[in-house]
């Protein structure tokens, strides 16, 4: 059976951290190292000229930071799926990196088995989040105003058939696929989905969820 290639460029001002998860990456054949960058201003450059399925991003650098190059490449509209690899394990910057589009926040203290298996799942269109850190996420989202119950909420069976999934970590083909409906139809609800939960992001409805769906 082929092995479909994910094409990697990790972003990670600490030359250590950096050379250690390239090695990481080499013992695999899921993903080939196609970039390496010391800061984020090289980083967003690199990534805006390879294009790569993934962007591995350290989150403090001395320039620009995770989420500024996060941002660039959103705004550029590149097809590539980041995650943050950071030691920070604060609740507003995991809240930021979300909001910001990010696919995947892992700490790096991870084992390495761990991080590869995490990474593997943000290649297959899952988002991803250091699993410590879920809580940090649910304590912020319970801090802002927003529907306390599905019937709060207003969502439609459809909407809700598709929640569920979300907080399953399935990616909008997946959902589709599982629905048989187009992929587009299903990021049209997910927005309406996101509108009536006031969130900004898929993480935080898959959250929302699993805090709010229990015996629905």
């Amino acid at each position: 059976m082929n092995v479909i290639t994910q094409r990697v460029v990790i972003v990670d001002d600490h030359p250590l951290f950096r050379k250690g998860l390239a090695q990481l990456l080499q013992t695999i054949p899921e993903f080939t190292l196609v970039g390496e960058a010391a800061s984020g201003t090289e980083g967003l450059v690199l990534a805006c000229e390879l294009r790569p399925d993934l962007l591995l991003l350290d989150l403090n650098m001395k320039d620009l930071t995770g989420i500024d190059v996060l941002r660039g490449v959103r705004e550029a509209q590149l097809d590539t799926r980041v995650v943050l690899i950071t030691v920070s394990d604060h609740g507003e910057d995991l809240v930021a990196a979300l909001r910001g589009g990010a696919d995947g926040y892992l700490l790096k203290d991870m084992e390495p088995e761990e991080m590869l298996e995490s990474l593997r799942n943000v290649a297959a269109g899952r988002v991803m989040v250091t699993d410590k850190l879920t809580h940090l996420l649910a304590a912020a989202l319970r801090s802002e105003r927003r529907p306390e119950t599905v019937g709060e909420a207003g969502l439609t069976e459809q909407e809700l058939r598709i929640l569920e999934r979300i907080a399953g970590g399935l990616s909008n083909k997946l959902i589709g696929r599982e629905l048989d409906i187009a992929e587009g139809t299903v990021k049209v609800h997910v927005k309406h989905i996101l509108r009536k939960l006031s969130l900004r992001s898929r993480v935080e409805a898959a959250v929302w969820a699993v805090e709010h769906m229990r015996g629905n």
